[in-house]
């Protein structure tokens, strides 16, 4: 999607996430320069507003937050959005649900801020960002941004396909790992209400295909590009790590975007066993383990996970992040298994 920059300007005092800061592409005609530069003011208002509204928040204390009829967490949510900064607007909504979320909420709540404010800072120090990491901010903040760089041809897996709605629209998601580049990507597609989006792939498919990355930390998101042959069923899945090596990837990952909820990585050789009142997947090799996330244990796709394993030893792709691991797609622990991998989503 593509938020339009109409309407009047707001004056705003500015602050250094200046329009180049905010569009590295804006350079290109002195009508995008005009229009990154009102956008950008707008931001940086947003954000020193939205800063003055966690201090208060925090001055008076959490316990206003759970305060029946509070409307403070969506009317600052629309405030962000008339700033122009979507990517705040959502994260801000996200706090608002935190108070109904249950049983130490009040920690949870605070972590969500100090990211917030985190993210705040950020943008108003964008000049002084490392690029990579300026890309990042302008994507967490909401600012749509091009494919860019050289492209990559590989012979591409696709690992899972799932739609989820997103407001008004739905969102697909299709995750590829390239078998020379070793890289895991994620193609994002969108529907309008009442329609599903287009791009479609068959998983369990290798595709050679070329793709471009967008900007951002760890730069998942890309544009799948030229094709160049048709594609080719396999039940083969990609190689994987131990639990333990999944945490270290996330911990890495985080060095490039803080906010990251969760990173993909496919997991070799775990069993899927109870652990009080959830489940967790463990290595039986070194003992590590990894607690599936509290979302994923009312979803079917925990059981036909449980099933396909049968106690034995599979291989699961899924996201790791500071709530555990979601599963979304594993692969039979049968060497003759066909079909490629069985969806969890």
């Amino acid at each position: 999607m593509v938020l339009s920059d109409g309407g009047d300007p707001v004056r705003t005092e500015r602050g250094p996430a200046d329009s180049r800061a905010a569009s590295p592409d804006a350079a290109r005609s002195p009508a995008a320069v005009r229009r990154a530069d009102r956008r950008a003011g707008r931001v940086t208002g947003g954000t020193r507003e939205l800063e003055q509204r966690l201090a208060d928040l925090l001055r008076g204390g959490l316990a206003a937050a759970d305060r029946p009829g509070n409307g403070l967490w969506e009317e600052t949510a629309a405030r962000m959005v008339d700033a122009q900064a979507p990517g705040l607007a959502a994260r801000v909504r996200e706090l608002g649900a935190l108070p109904a979320s249950g049983a130490g909420w009040p920690a949870r709540l605070l972590e969500e801020c100090a990211l917030l404010h985190l993210l705040d800072s950020a943008w108003l120090g964008l000049d002084r960002l490392p690029a990579p990491l300026a890309a990042t901010v302008r994507t967490r903040v909401g600012l749509t941004a091009s494919p860019e760089g050289p492209a990559v041809r590989d012979r591409w897996l696709v690992l899972a396909q799932y739609d989820t709605p997103e407001g008004r629209i739905v969102t697909r998601r299709i995750w590829l790992y390239g078998g020379e580049s070793g890289r895991t990507a994620l193609v994002l597609s969108y529907g309008a209400p009442g329609r599903v989006p287009a791009q479609t792939l068959p998983v369990g498919s290798v595709i050679d295909a070329e793709v471009t990355p967008y900007p951002g930390g760890g730069r998942l998101r890309v544009e799948l590009g030229a094709r160049f042959a048709d594609p080719v069923c396999t039940a083969v899945p990609p190689p994987g790590v131990t639990p333990a090596g999944a945490v270290g990837a996330y911990g890495r990952a985080l060095r490039d975007d803080p906010w990251l909820e969760a990173w993909p990585v496919t997991l070799d050789g775990v069993i899927p066993a109870p652990s009080g009142d959830g489940w967790q997947l463990i290595d039986p090799g070194d003992g590590s383990a990894l607690p599936i996330a509290p979302r994923a244990l009312s979803r079917p796709g925990l059981w036909k996970l449980v099933a396909l394993s049968g106690g034995s030893p599979l291989t699961v792709f899924g996201e790791c992040g500071h709530r555990g691991f979601d599963p979304i797609a594993a692969w039979s622990p049968e060497p003759s298994g066909e079909g490629g991998p069985v969806a969890l989503v």
